[in-house]
This record gives C-alpha cells, sequence and structure tokens, in this order.
C-alpha cells in the first residue's frame, strides 16, 4: 500500500535546489518517488511505508532547507 505526502518546504528556488531535496528524501526508507517543487516549496513523496516526519525533517535539513510541515 502506497501514501503520497506532500511537505511545504522553504529555501528552494531553482532546479539544484529541488534536485538537493530530493537526493535526501530518496534515501528514506519506503520513499518511491519525490518530486520536488521548488516554485511552489512543496516536496511531494510517494512512500510505501509510513514515514516518520522527524526524518523526513532532518533529510532535508541536510539538504540545506527548512521542513515547515504537511501541506494541507
Amino acid at each position: 500500500m502506497s501514501s503520497t505526502i506532500t511537505y511545504t518546504v522553504t529555501g528552494m528556488s531553482c532546479g539544484h535546489c529541488e534536485s538537493s531535496v530530493s537526493k535526501e528524501l530518496s534515501a528514506l526508507t519506503g520513499v518511491t518517488e519525490v518530486a520536488a517543487d521548488a516554485k511552489a516549496g512543496t516536496v511531494t513523496l510517494l512512500a510505501t511505508a509510513e514515514l516518520d516526519d522527524e526524518q523526513v525533517r532532518a533529510a532535508v535539513d541536510e539538504a540545506g532547507y527548512e521542513l515547515v510541515g504537511r501541506s494541507v
């Protein structure tokens, strides 16, 4: 069973930013797809396992950006 979760991320401004965030998030266990959108300030994850928001936050921090939280 897969789930789709969208997060708001601040600080992304270009394709390189999207790539950096995507690379870090793709390494998380269960994440099968990442779609980062710098213009919208969002990252959408497709995952086969429940994601821990703190692990997602740590991965975004590692990429140099800030996770604001889940988008509604």
